[in-house]
């Protein structure tokens, strides 16, 4: 019997930090995923992690662990999915190394990933963006931080771990202001400020002070603002903005919906998808396709411009009110 863990110390330290160079993202994420398999595991056979082996972690185990995410601890498919495909990593590079337990590693590389449903994206209006944009007391230090985060936010489009990241030196205000970030697949971006947030984040900034490498959005102790801040502090402003704009609480406020928002903006101003693809540093521009599919003002502008010429253009209303009713059903 083989263990499994000098294989899966192996995969870390060899495959992903010394052959693929992987990102520290992507190390913190595989490690995530294979902790919570490792623990279930344990629990399931009994044995310490450090000495389980191949024959235990089989794709029955894998399985039920999968099974075991999605209904004790309620992820999402494409959470569940993001877990076998780490799992599967791992198990491909255990492959090259152990070709004696070709058939135990074949049958859980041949667990297949689900099919997820796809939600409509959800965004931010125009009115709904500046109630929240209103919302923090700009009156106290913590405010007017959140506001030029908010409106950074907004106007860049960039991920929460992108804002997280960024430092003072990122934010370049002389001529052709625009903001540096490492995105997504560590590619490096420059994206355009408006006049507005240019003079925000100047006053900001002013307020601000330090050095280029201190964070830009700073927390009570100094340090950056972590990701479970930033999604803290703009659903507890979504939620006094809600108080003017009811619309609010129809909806789940995170930091994507603010990129949503932003993506939203540059289609209705009649920006391709090439160019909000290449804003929002997406590797493929299908990732773009979700804000037209999203967009019901967008399909009612098409819906008007390819109604034949002999229709009047109007929709259609039953001749009844017992009629309506049924078409309501």
């Amino acid at each position: 019997m083989t263990l499994l863990a000098p294989t899966l110390q192996a995969f870390f330290t060899s495959r992903l930090m010394a052959q693929k160079n992987a990102s520290p993202h992507t190390i913190a994420s595989y490690r995530d995923c294979l902790r919570q398999l490792l623990t279930f595991a344990q629990a399931e056979t009994g044995t310490r992690p450090s000495h389980l082996t191949f024959e235990q972690v089989d794709a029955v185990l894998v399985g039920a662990f999968l099974d075991h995410l999605e209904r004790g601890r309620g992820i999402s498919i494409s959470s569940r999915n993001t877990r076998l495909a780490a799992v599967h990593s791992l198990f491909q590079f255990a492959a090259l190394r152990h070709p004696e337990h070709a058939e135990l590693i074949s049958r859980v590389l041949a667990i297949p990933a689900k099919r997820a449903h796809r939600a409509i994206v959800s965004f931010l209006t125009a009115e709904e963006t500046g109630a929240l944009l209103a919302s923090p007391d700009r009156a106290r230090p913590t405010g007017r931080r959140d506001h030029a985060l908010l409106a950074l936010a907004v106007q860049t489009g960039l991920r929460v771990s992108e804002l997280t990241s960024l430092r003072i030196a990122d934010v370049h205000l002389d001529t052709g202001p625009h903001v540096r970030c490492t995105g997504k697949g560590r590619k490096d971006r420059a994206t355009p400020l408006t006049r507005q947030t240019a003079e925000l984040m100047r006053g900001w900034l002013a307020e601000r002070g330090g050095t280029g490498a201190d964070p830009l959005f700073p927390g009570p102790r100094g340090a950056a603002l972590g990701t479970d801040a930033v999604r803290r502090l703009i659903q507890r402003h979504a939620a006094a903005a809600s108080a003017r704009c009811p619309s609010l609480t129809a909806k789940k406020i995170s930091p994507h919906v603010l990129r949503h928002a932003c993506a939203m903006r540059m289609l209705e101003s009649g920006i391709d998808l090439a160019t909000i693809s290449l804003w929002l540093g997406h590797e493929n521009i299908r990732s773009t396709q979700a804000y037209l599919h999203a967009h019901l003002a967008l399909k009612e502008k098409a819906l008007a411009r390819t109604a034949p010429a002999h229709t009047t253009g109007s929709r259609y209303h039953p001749p009844d009110s017992l009629l309506a009713f049924l078409e309501q059903l």
